[in-house]
Formats: C-alpha cells, sequence, structure tokens
C-alpha cells in the first residue's frame, strides 16, 4: 500500500512544483494555494502511508533506501509547509518542493517490500535517532533553497538591471533571516540527532564511535554547520558568505545520506540500492 499511496504521493509534489514555479514565472496568487494545497494534501497521502507500512513491518519505516528516501521527501514537505505558514514565502515552494519530488520518485522507483529487520535497528533508539536527523536534514534543505534564491537576487542587484525574477523573490534580508533560522533549528537537530547514534551505537555494537564511514561524513557535516553557525554569531557572517556554506552543508548532507551508503560501506550501510 505504502509503494502505491508513494507514487500518488509523488504526482502531488511534482504537480506542486509546477504551480511553484508558475507563481514564480506569473506572480499569480492562485498557482501558489494550489501548490500549498497539493503539497498538503501529498503530505498527508505520504503520512498515511508510513502508518499503513508500519502496522505491515512492524517496525518504524525508515531502514531501507526505499524508506529513507521516502521519509526525507515526507520530512522536506512537511517543514517546508510550516516555514511558509510562518513566512508566508511562497516563492521558497519553487526551490524545495522539487527536491521532496525527486526525492520521492527515486524511491518510487526502488523495490518496497518490507523486509526483516536488521538486529542492530531492532531498537526504541531507531525512531528517535532517525527522525531527528530527518527532520534536521529537511530544515537544511530549506536553508539550501533559501540560499540559492539568496544568490539569484544578490546577482539581480549586482547586474543593477533588475529583472523579473527581482519581483518575484523576498528580500536579501528576509531569505538572510531564513537561512540563519533554519540553522539555528536544524544543527540542533543534527547534533541531537548523532549523540542518539552514538548512544544507540554502544547499545549495539559496544562503541560510542567507530570511525565508521557514515559516523565521520555526519562529523564532516556537523563541523561544518557548527562552524557557519559559529560564524554568524560571533563573525558576522552573512550574506552570500553565509548561502554559500549553507549550500555547501547541504552538498555535505547528501553525501552522508546517499553517497556514504552507496560508496562507503560501513557498518551504517543498511539502505542499499536492493531496497
Amino acid at each position: 500500500m505504502h509503494t502505491v499511496l508513494l507514487k500518488v504521493t509523488a504526482l502531488f509534489y511534482f504537480v506542486g512544483a509546477l504551480a511553484y514555479l508558475h507563481f514564480i514565472f506569473t506572480l499569480t496568487e492562485r498557482s501558489a494555494k494550489l501548490g500549498r494545497m497539493l503539497l498538503l494534501i501529498g503530505a498527508i497521502l505520504h503520512g498515511a502511508g508510513f502508518v499503513a507500512r508500519y502496522f505491515v513491518a512492524g517496525y518504524t519505516p525508515i531502514t531501507s533506501l526505499f524508506e529513507s528516501l521516502s521519509f526525507s521527501a515526507f520530512a522536506i514537505v512537511c517543514v517546508f509547509l510550516a516555514f511558509e505558514l510562518r513566512y508566508h514565502l511562497r516563492a521558497l515552494g519553487a526551490f524545495v518542493a522539487p527536491l521532496a519530488f525527486v526525492f520521492s520518485v527515486s524511491a518510487a522507483f526502488l523495490p518496497g517490500e518490507v523486509r526483516a529487520l536488521a538486529p542492530a535497528l531492532n531498537s526504541y533508539w531507531l525512531p528517535v535517532h532517525v527522525t531527528l536527523l530527518f527532520f534536521g536534514n529537511a530544515v537544511f534543505a530549506v536553508a539550501f533553497g533559501a540560499a540559492i534564491m539568496y544568490l539569484l537576487m544578490e546577482r539581480e542587484l549586482k547586474r543593477k538591471k533588475l529583472g523579473a525574477i527581482f519581483k518575484r523573490l523576498p528580500s536579501l534580508d528576509v531569505l538572510d533571516d531564513i537561512n540563519y533560522r533554519c540553522l539555528t533549528i536544524g544543527f540542533p537537530l543534527l547534533t541531537l540527532g548523532i549523540i542518539t547514534g552514538s548512544i544507540w551505537a554502544e547499545y549495539a555494537w559496544g562503541s560510542y564511535w567507530s570511525w565508521d564511514p557514515k559516523e565521520v561524513w555526519s562529523l564532516i557535516t556537523w563541523l561544518l554547520y557548527a562552524a557557519l553557525l559559529h560564524g554568524r554569531m560571533t563573525a558576522g557572517w552573512r550574506g552570500r558568505k553565509a548561502a554559500i556554506l549553507a549550500i555547501v552543508g547541504f552538498c555535505a548532507i547528501l553525501f552522508t545520506f546517499l553517497g556514504v551508503n552507496l560508496l562507503l560501506p560501513g557498518l551504517h550501510t543498511y539502505t542499499n540500492l536492493s531496497g
């Protein structure tokens, strides 16, 4: 059931992303409202699919590549909708919704059968650790979208020929503020995710830290965001530098999430291409 709902959900995310892109090009409020409604319906269906899979599998379904990509898309949409509701940044949907679609449609083309849970994953730490990390990553995905918008806006201003995109994007100050707020929310979630993962590792493997490739890249990602947060709070890093580092940080997240699993096998290699 989850597989079928995921395919339907991916369609809603796709059309929702198109609606937000249409808003960017036309400034038609109806398109932005339609995009929000489509993402919300998709998220509801997505959540229903996770609940159904949970009762079938008997565990929190975030262990395979299929499940992880799917949950990533769900988390991104939920976090974006929360930010859209709080800040009314409709244009941000054109940069964030496509990410959710790519993740969900990628999962839809992977084998989605329910498999027996690996012994090391059979723990109550699974939903705590993974949920913290995935929602932290989703917050950084929103920061990634805001950073791209910032660089586009800045380019328009430097050219001194304000094109149509200038009228469609929020001000640089607003985008920089969104970037900072995402950092103050996402960094604690990432930190708690790593801490709970270390506690879980001690229960599962008898060691809090084993320098597994996933652990190493998680640490690298954490250090990148820690440096960005420190720079913003003490050295006044703002604007272009902060936007570029937000993009670099999210690229590190993507490599930690996908690249490490596919290229650097280790203790955390549960999400392989076989589903």
